[in-house]
């Protein structure tokens, strides 16, 4: 890689990966000083710098998108400036491993299944998964004191309020759906409103308090992939 290779690639906005052993200046935030070592560095085509080290998720040190560089040969090496606002950073390369820069397109957005929101939508399509004769009548039902996840009637006309975790439920849980029923119940003037958890798990502590309050826990888990509904499972898999 020459310093016109990367000037090349950095003003036709293409995605650079540049592996290479090099040291980091940075002042903004903090200051800092990353010694010699072989890194990962990212240049995205919306001027985003990232820069890993051969192991670990995070970055060791970044610039945000609309980072404005500067490549120059110095002494036989690359220094690669960046500066964005009051940041600035400086790669110094001693060595460069591999060197590529490609135009990239991704208009996608990621798409989520197994979300709480998710499991409302599958209790509410199907109701047999609380109980025979559950009639769900809204889910993210938006109320003054907050959301409850599937509003509905069991078979006697009493309503039931569930609230889905898709995680083990835990003694907040329970508290939070107390919350719901007692606000129910008191605005609607009723003297009996079910209150029931949907999750793959509770706690002991939590069963327990569930109990007490003369609640109930349906063992539902959340959808994991966007199938086909099989009424014979508490949950969606291929």
């Amino acid at each position: 890689m020459e310093a016109a290779d990367l000037k090349e690639a950095l003003d036709s906005s293409k995605t650079i990966i540049i592996t290479a052993n090099c040291s980091i200046t940075y002042s903004g935030r903090a200051e800092s000083f990353l010694a010699e070592g072989d890194r990962i560095i990212i240049i995205k085509s919306d001027k985003t710098l990232l820069v890993h080290q051969p192991g670990g998720s995070a970055p060791i040190n970044y610039m945000k998108e609309g980072t404005a560089y500067k490549a120059i040969a110095e002494g036989g090496k690359i220094i690669l400036s960046c500066s964005n606002g009051k940041e600035y950073m400086a790669i110094y390369f001693n060595r460069i491993h591999s060197f590529t820069a490609q135009e990239l397109a991704d208009g996608q957005k990621l798409q989520i299944t197994g979300s709480e929101k998710d499991m409302s939508v599958m209790i509410y399509n199907n109701p047999k998964l609380i109980e025979d004769g559950f009639r769900p009548l809204s889910m993210e039902e938006h109320t003054r004191f907050g959301f409850i996840d599937v509003f509905g009637y069991d078979r006697n006309n009493v309503l039931v309020v569930v609230e889905c975790k898709r995680y083990a439920a835990d003694m907040g849980a329970v508290e939070q759906l107390k919350r719901y029923v007692d606000k129910v119940r008191q605005a609607k003037g009723l003297s009996l409103v079910r209150g029931i958890i949907a999750a793959p798990k509770i706690t002991p502590s939590a069963a327990e308090m569930l109990r007490q309050n003369g609640y109930e826990h349906r063992n539902i888990s959340p959808p994991k992939y966007m199938e086909r509904f099989d009424e014979k499972q508490k949950r969606l898999e291929v």
